[in-house]
């Protein structure tokens, strides 16, 4: 008897196909990626919030002024982890393929969340400063919030797919 047929281990992905946890575990891949997707949203979301505050509630800066800054700030770590912890990509970039539709992506929230902050900050302004502040912060999570499924699947379906992988295949016969 063959010590192949008494092993538990599962057999190899063949070569150029997806990482073998999407192979072999076909639910679990999608939940890694949206519990890393998760993660990365709330780095992303972490780093432009302390920059929002830092210009908001320390400098005095304006609201809507200030959130374009810290969505600038936020969107740089946000495509980093996404394209390489989360969906694995390696390589070079891709301008028109991944970095302007991210950036779209990104700066439409941007719009949408500096809209909810210019009307918080308008309604708030007789607040106390540090309420008015939270408000501001907490119209721009709602606005991103909105958003989040909605680029988890523009991300996942459209531009990191799976076929889609960077790089040259493994197997140059294998399909992308």
């Amino acid at each position: 008897m063959s010590t192949a047929v008494l092993s538990r281990t599962p057999p190899s992905p063949p070569t150029g196909s997806p990482l073998p946890e999407e192979s072999l575990l076909p639910g679990r891949s999608t939940l890694h990626r949206l519990v890393r997707y998760t993660g990365v949203s709330a780095v992303a979301t972490a780093t432009s919030l302390v920059v929002l505050f830092l210009l908001v509630g320390v400098a005095g800066l304006p609201a809507t002024w200030s959130n374009v800054a810290a969505t600038a700030v936020g969107t740089v770590p946000s495509f980093e982890l996404n394209r390489r912890w989360v969906w694995q990509r390696r390589g070079r970039r891709s301008l028109l393929g991944q970095i302007v539709p991210f950036t779209t992506l990104s700066f439409t929230g941007l719009l949408l969340s500096t809209w909810a902050v210019g009307v918080v900050s308008g309604r708030t302004s007789g607040w106390g400063h540090w309420a008015h502040t939270l408000a501001v912060e907490f119209a721009n999570v709602a606005a991103y919030g909105s958003l989040w499924v909605v680029q988890y699947l523009v991300l996942d379906r459209l531009l990191f797919r799976n076929g889609d992988r960077d790089g040259p295949s493994p197997n140059p016969g294998a399909p992308k």
